[in-house]
């Protein structure tokens, strides 16, 4: 149901990605998000002026910068590389945005994100559930955590939508934070 309503509102015709070396992580690389994927992953989320969205290894700040713009939240981009972060820090300012979007040069691995209502992952598989711990136990029940195409492991998404890139359908997953278990007496 949620692939024909994305599929309908026309955010599966996607090209691939450039790719990048990521020079504070080698063998990593940087890939430039397409808009509709960025777009597609704030629908999963449901988005919106209440939220704030981090985006953990931002890039560019497209996810971030679209937050903002289309979906009317707050957001918090975060990459260790400074060069990523200053040029976010400027392509929100040209799309008027920048004062609704905090930029941090830090280790996504180790920044605060307990305000986070929406976490942004599109981190290679590894830190992907290398992250799992740290999102269950910073953020508040209730938070959403969306990726785009790697899993958490044995954590099921709530919900995974598809989109096309790279002409295969590819897909994003959203998670809810559970409740925390209180301790039986």
């Amino acid at each position: 149901m949620l692939r024909a309503a994305i599929v309908a509102a026309g955010w599966l015709s996607l090209s691939a990605w450039a790719s990048q070396p990521d020079p504070q992580a080698p063998g990593l690389h940087y890939d430039a998000i397409p808009a509709k994927v960025a777009q597609s992953m704030l629908l999963l989320a449901n988005a919106g002026a209440g939220d704030v969205v981090y985006d953990l290894g931002c890039g560019d700040g497209d996810i971030v910068i679209t937050a903002a713009r289309r979906f009317g939240a707050r957001a918090v981009c975060v990459d260790i590389d400074g060069q990523r972060i200053a040029e976010s820090r400027e392509k929100a300012r040209r799309a008027g945005v920048a004062d609704r979007i905090k930029f941090r040069n830090e280790d996504f691995r180790t920044t605060s994100i307990g305000d986070a209502t929406v976490v942004m992952l599109r981190l290679s598989p590894a830190q992907t559930l290398e992250l799992r711990p740290k999102l269950l136990r910073e953020l508040k029940p209730g938070a959403l955590v969306v990726s785009h195409e790697h899993d958490m492991g044995d954590w099921k998404p709530t919900l995974t939508g598809y989109v096309r890139s790279g002409g295969q359908d590819r897909p994003v997953h959203r998670w809810a934070v559970p409740a925390r278990q209180t301790p039986a007496r």
